[in-house]
C-alpha cells in the first residue's frame, strides 16, 4: 500500500514540523522500514532546534548512547540563542503577563505602540524581539508558548507581510497541539487574508491556497464539522458559478498543482450523505483529471458512476478499504489497545455500498438477492444479506421490492414525466441569466467609466 501512500506529496506543502505526526503514523502501520522513518525525522529534526528530541531518534537508530559532537554544539548554540531572545523580548513579555495591562490593549495597533512607547518605553525593536523569540519557541517545539506569543505579536504588529507570517506559525501550533476548533478560527482568518490580500503575482495567491488546503486536512478530519467545511472549501462557490470556471478558486489550485487533494474531497463527499448533491460534479472533476491523477478512490466513483463496471468498484471498493486505514488523515483510529476502530473506515464502506446499490438497482429490474450481496462485498450469509438489504432499502431513495421467497429485489418501471424534465432543466435559469448578464454587463461598465 506504500504506492498509494501520499507522504512525499504533501510533504513538502506543510511546515516541517507538520509533517512529523505523518512519520509517526507511518511509522505505526510500518508502511516502510523503520529505520527509514527514523533518518527522515533526523534529517527534519536537522533544521529545527528540537536538538534533545534528534539526539533521542539518533540514539533509537544506531543503538548507541553517543550522539555527534555536532548536536552537542547545535544544543549549546541553541539554548545560548533561546536565552539572549528571551532577554530581548523580556519588557514586552513582562507587560503581555500582566491580565490588568493587557486589557489596555486595544484594535487600534498604532494606539497600542504609542501607548507601550510611552508608558513603558516598550518600542519597535521588542515588538520585533517578540516575534523572533515566539519563531524561536515554536522551532524549539514549545508549540503553546508560541501560539500565544504570536498571538500578542499579531496584536502590535502593522507589517501586513509579517502578521501573516505569524498566523501561518500560529495555525501550525494550534494543530499541533490538536486545539481543532481554535484551529478552524485561524484557518478561515487565513483563508480571509489570502482570498482578499494583493499578491505579487497569481502565482503567488495560487500557491499560498496550495498550502492552505493542504494544512486544513488536518483540522477537516479531526473537528466535528470538518467533512462539511473541506466540501466547502474545495467547492467553494462551484453551486452558483460552475459556469465561469475562473472564479472556483480553490478547485482551480487543485486542479493546476495538487491533484491528490482529490482523494480528500472524494473521501469527504462520499462519507458526507447531507452532501450527496455534490456527487455528479466531483465525478466531472475526477474524470478530468483522471490522466493526471487516480488512486482507488477516485477509481471506484469513476468505475460507478461513468462505467457502470460493478465487478471493478467491487474489487476497488476492497482496496479503498487498504488506502483509508494506511491514509495518515483518513486512517484515525479510536479505542483502547485491546479494541479499535477506524470510524471513517466503516462510513465510507456503508455509504459506498449504498451507492452501489442505488446505481445497480436503477439499471436492474430483477435482482438476484446472493448476486447483489456479492456485488456490495457483505460477506454475510444469505439471511444475513436479505436482512442487511432490506434495512438499506428502508434507509435509501429506492422504492425496491423484496421477494423473501425468491431471493430477489425488484424494481417497478417508472414512466419518465417529460413536463417534470422540461421543469427540472429549467430550474435556476433566472439565476444563470442573471450571473452571465452580471459577467459580462460589469467589465464593460467599469471599461467604460475608466475612459
Amino acid at each position: 500500500m506504500a504506492n498509494h501512500d501520499l507522504t512525499s506529496r504533501i510533504a513538502p506543502q506543510l511546515d516541517r514540523h507538520l509533517v512529523f505526526p505523518l512519520l509517526e503514523f507511518l511509522q505505526e502501520r510500518e508502511l516502510y522500514p523503520n529505520d527509514e522513518i527514523l533518518k527522515a525525522k533526523i534529517q527534519l529534526l536537522s533544521h529545527t532546534n528540537m536538538v534533545d528530541y534528534a539526539m533521542d531518534i539518533h540514539k533509537a537508530l544506531y543503538h548507541t548512547e553517543d550522539v555527534p559532537q555536532a548536536m552537542v554544539d547545535r544544543r549549546v548554540e541553541v539554548v545560548s540563542r533561546l536565552k539572549s531572545l528571551e532577554e530581548s523580548a523580556a519588557p514586552l513579555i513582562s507587560f503581555l503577563q500582566d491580565a490588568n495591562l493587557v486589557q489596555e490593549l486595544r484594535p487600534d495597533r498604532q494606539y497600542n505602540i504609542q501607548m507601550l512607547h510611552d508608558r513603558f518605553q516598550i518600542g519597535a525593536d521588542q515588538i520585533e524581539a517578540l516575534y523572533q523569540y515566539a519563531k524561536f519557541q515554536f522551532e524549539c517545539g514549545n508549540y503553546s508558548g508560541a501560539a500565544d506569543y504570536l498571538y500578542q505579536y499579531r496584536a502590535l504588529c502593522t507589517n501586513s507581510e509579517r502578521s501573516l507570517s505569524a498566523l501561518w506559525g500560529k495555525l501550525a501550533a494550534e494543530i499541533l497541539m490538536q486545539n481543532w476548533d481554535v484551529a478552524l478560527e485561524e484557518l478561515n482568518r487565513l483563508k480571509e487574508i489570502i482570498d482578499s490580500k494583493s499578491f505579487s503575482s497569481p502565482l503567488n495567491q495560487l500557491q499560498n491556497r496550495i498550502w492552505l488546503m493542504h494544512w486544513s486536512l488536518f483540522i477537516f478530519f479531526n473537528h466535528e464539522n470538518g467533512r462539511n467545511s473541506i466540501i466547502d472549501l474545495f467547492f467553494q462557490d462551484r453551486s452558483t458559478y460552475r459556469f465561469f470556471s475562473h472564479l472556483v478558486r480553490y478547485l482551480n489550485a487543485i486542479q493546476t498543482n495538487a491533484h491528490h487533494l482529490l482523494r480528500y474531497l472524494a473521501t469527504a463527499v462520499i462519507v458526507n450523505k447531507r452532501r450527496r448533491n455534490m456527487l455528479k460534479e466531483l465525478v466531472k472533476v475526477i474524470q478530468q483529471e483522471q490522466h493526471c491523477y487516480k488512486d482507488p478512490i477516485t477509481e471506484l466513483l469513476e468505475s460507478l458512476y461513468v462505467n457502470y463496471d460493478f465487478d471493478e468498484a467491487q474489487k476497488k471498493l476492497k482496496e479503498c478499504e487498504q488506502v483509508i486505514l494506511n491514509d495518515p488523515f483518513l486512517g484515525k483510529r479510536v479505542g483502547d489497545s485491546n479494541f479499535a476502530t477506524v470510524p471513517l473506515r466503516d462510513e465510507f464502506l456503508e455509504n459506498t455500498r449504498l451507492f452501489i446499490f442505488e446505481t445497480y438497482c436503477r439499471i436492474h429490474r430483477c435482482i438476484d438477492i446472493s448476486v447483489l450481496a456479492e456485488k456490495l462485498n457483505l460477506n454475510m450469509t444469505y439471511d444475513e444479506s436479505l436482512a442487511w438489504i432490506t434495512n438499506l432499502i428502508r434507509n435509501s431513495k429506492l422504492e425496491a421490492k423484496i421477494d423473501a421467497a425468491l431471493g430477489t429485489v425488484t424494481m417497478p418501471v417508472v414512466h419518465q414525466n417529460v413536463h417534470e424534465q422540461i421543469i427540472e432543466s429549467m430550474k435556476n435559469l433566472n439565476t444563470r441569466t442573471y450571473l452571465l448578464a452580471k459577467n459580462i454587463v460589469e467589465p464593460a461598465q467599469v471599461a467604460q467609466a475608466s475612459r
